[in-house]
């Protein structure tokens, strides 16, 4: 790892979180995406002796950077730090004879390291080649994506993940470039988008990759779909009264998060002419964030990219043990 381009990733709403997992010192806590262990590290020193620290990460760099930052305060509690996607929990839980856990946190989305660290392929602002892996023993990169889907596949995702309004004139230029020669590098694709995208739009929004960017790493990634994949076997992971918090960059992610604490809180499926409910189904707990935790004006003005983060906090139902 490039020692001048360290995991310096801000923990995004830190106190909020370390609140929001109500850390006591003798539970076991997970975070499922350690990054470079800023969250982890506020948690693990509020643990003793009987406490436990789990860290997950896909990123080898962020394994790297998390063991030493952890390591002053392996002393004092147990830490265990794992190269995984947290979409493996229950396995990796269960490897380790854990059986139910206080909390888990997740901070989604990608990494302040993964973006300013430009030999990633994450950032379309410095020219490099396209790749944009969270996990860079994977065999597929963004180039792949960008050069082997078909023209409707890629519309698709760039329409769906990045929510952008030009995706069809977008791939479909990609479309007509890759029949010349493959893409290789984020300044190419930069270069396509563009000229894919009305002036007056370039001149009224940001940057115009931010959004097909966007798409093509949660693709590439299967954020989504882990995310989908993982949060109800979370939940089931929690002891009662244990908690689970995610943070969100984008509307799809926060939408599912929003949808499955709602589920998981009112799970009956019974139409509502009905008096009592006949479905059998219990709920799991409740949701602690009716509505979202933004970032304060203090912490925008530090961090601006917590501009679009959002936290949401569910407590399992039950009497703690």
């Amino acid at each position: 790892m490039n020692t001048n381009q360290e995991f310096r990733h801000k923990p995004i709403m830190l106190d909020e979180v370390i609140e929001g997992l109500c850390v006591r010192p003798d539970g076991t806590y997970v975070d499922g995406t350690l990054g470079g262990a800023g969250h982890s590290f506020e948690v693990a020193s509020r643990l003793g002796a009987d406490g436990r620290l789990i860290g997950i990460d896909q990123d080898k760099d962020a394994i790297e950077t998390a063991t030493r930052r952890l390591e002053p305060l392996r002393d004092r509690t147990n830490i265990h730090i794992v190269k995984s996607n947290y979409v493996n929990m229950p396995e990796i839980l269960s490897d380790l004879g854990v059986d139910k856990v206080s909390g888990i946190l997740l901070d989604l989305g990608v990494s302040s390291y993964q973006l300013d660290n430009f030999k990633r392929g994450f950032s379309y602002r410095e020219d490099a080649p396209l790749d944009m892996r969270m996990d860079q023993d994977s065999p597929t990169t963004a180039a792949d994506i960008v050069n082997d889907y078909d023209e409707h596949e890629l519309m698709r995702i760039i329409r769906d993940y990045g929510e952008e309004p030009f995706a069809k004139s977008i791939a479909a230029n990609i479309a007509r470039y890759r029949e010349k020669k493959r893409i290789e590098t984020t300044f190419e694709l930069n270069e396509i988008i563009s000229k894919s995208i009305p002036a007056s739009r370039k001149r009224a929004k940001g940057h115009p990759s931010k959004q097909t960017f966007q798409a093509i790493r949660i693709e590439l990634n299967g954020e989504l779909s882990v995310l989908e994949d993982s949060l109800e076997r979370m939940i089931e992971l929690l002891e009662p009264k244990g908690r689970i918090c995610i943070i969100t960059f984008h509307s799809l992610e926060d939408r599912i998060v929003k949808n499955c604490f709602k589920t998981a809180e009112n799970p009956c499926i019974c139409p509502p002419e009905f008096p009592v409910c006949v479905c059998g189904r219990v709920s799991k707990g409740r949701v602690i964030t009716r509505k979202p935790i933004v970032s304060s004006q203090a912490e925008l003005e530090d961090n601006p990219r917590a501009k679009s983060a959002k936290l949401r906090v569910f407590e399992k139902a039950g009497e703690r043990l």
